[in-house]
């Protein structure tokens, strides 16, 4: 292998797993700014708000029977949001396999005080799902942005169950078929297959969650971010439009775009085509280097969005080395792997991700390689 610089570059470098790509053929500018400097109480900001719920509701084909609420603090403020306001009310079980999964672990034992069964997996791999006790409570990622493991569908779920379901489920929906009879709570943000702007999380909730929600009086105080009731109801507002706290309607505006491109690429099966497409073509590279594996040795679990890969022989500097090498040249960007997992590489391979800019992508990872070595 030699340090020789590629002559194609993807088109499109946007290899980040947060914030990702922009859809193809975004611009600021195709953005419909009228409701811009109005007031999100207005009729047209309330409008704006609800056409948004409604287009995730079409293109995940979420039934009437689930909820769906634009929160503040991204999939996090979401995921905590459920936290703080349904648990407590029975046993909790919890999956980590991943450092996402790990921070909610912190949440539970550390600010709520709760004492969880915990059932944890290495990177790249994932807990025994067989052994989670759905009479509890059970939280869990469904697909780990920082492992590249996902679980593998929904049948480990009973669809009777005495506990909740909470999926954080960030980089998973709009890549996956998601049942939702059998999740009762699921997070998400705009950032992720959507393309979209941080900074608001996705609220979903089924009617099981809505009556934990309206029979369940927490142990501990709950900030103003996080109050979903109301005299013992549900805020329904909260579900159309009318926002718990003021929202980007400039970010709202940039996820209305990302879904009505989502649409017009054919919906949910459309962006699953196209995620499997690019984790194809990047399993092709990875195929055919023997200095490069996936994380996630298990085709079974593995990611088809946020796909993690080992280096031979690399740590964090040689990593880190590479990576620059990458983005000095415009060839990759923010293709490290994540702070806290092992040193590798993160490719997001999301639905707004063109799959001949990651094909472009492996001659340049072997020169980044082979002059990383070098130097």
């Amino acid at each position: 292998m030699t340090a020789t610089i590629p002559v194609r570059k993807p088109a499109r470098p946007f290899f980040s797993s947060g914030p990702c790509a922009k859809p193809p053929g975004y611009s600021p500018a195709k953005l419909d700014t009228a409701s811009l400097g109005r007031s999100h109480r207005a009729k047209i900001g309330k409008a704006r708000l609800q056409y948004c719920i409604e287009l995730m509701r079409e293109v995940l084909g979420l039934p009437d029977t689930h909820r769906i609420g634009i929160v503040p603090g991204s999939d996090t403020g979401a995921f905590e949001m459920a936290m703080w306001t349904m648990l407590g009310a029975r046993g909790v079980s919890m999956l980590a396999w991943e450092s996402f999964g790990e921070g909610w672990v912190t949440d539970a034992v550390k600010q709520l005080r709760l004492e969880p069964k915990l059932h944890r997996a290495d990177y790249g791999q994932l807990p025994d799902l067989s052994k989670v006790d759905f009479a509890d409570d059970v939280l869990f990622t469904w697909n780990g942005t920082t492992s590249g493991v996902r679980v593998p569908d929904g049948e480990w779920i009973p669809e009777t169950r005495e506990g909740l379901t909470f999926a954080d489920a960030t980089s998973a929906v709009f890549a996956y078929d998601i049942p939702w009879d059998k999740i009762d709570v699921a997070t998400f943000s705009w950032q992720k297959v959507l393309g979209g702007e941080g900074g608001h999380g996705v609220l979903i909730l089924g009617p099981r969650a809505v009556e934990r929600l309206e029979s369940h009086t927490p142990a501990w105080p709950l900030p103003k971010v996080f109050r979903l009731v109301s005299k013992g109801k549900l805020a329904e507002g909260v579900f159309k439009g009318e926002t718990i706290n003021t929202p980007s309607m400039l970010a709202v505006e940039d996820a209305i775009f990302a879904l009505e491109w989502a649409r017009s690429e054919g919906g949910l099966e459309g962006l699953k085509a196209r995620c499997t497409a690019n984790a194809d073509a990047l399993s092709k590279i990875v195929a055919e280097r023997d200095w490069l594996s996936h994380l996630a040795v298990d085709h079974g679990i593995r990611s088809k969005t946020s796909v993690c890969l080992s280096v031979e022989g690399a740590d964090a500097d040689f990593i880190k080395a590479m990576t620059g090498l990458l983005e000095k040249e415009g060839a990759a960007f923010d293709i490290a792997g994540y702070r806290d997992a092992p040193p590798g590489l993160r490719i997001w391979c999301g639905a707004t991700v063109e799959a001949a800019d990651v094909e472009a992508l492996g001659p340049w990872l072997d020169w980044a390689y082979a002059a990383t070595k070098a130097a």
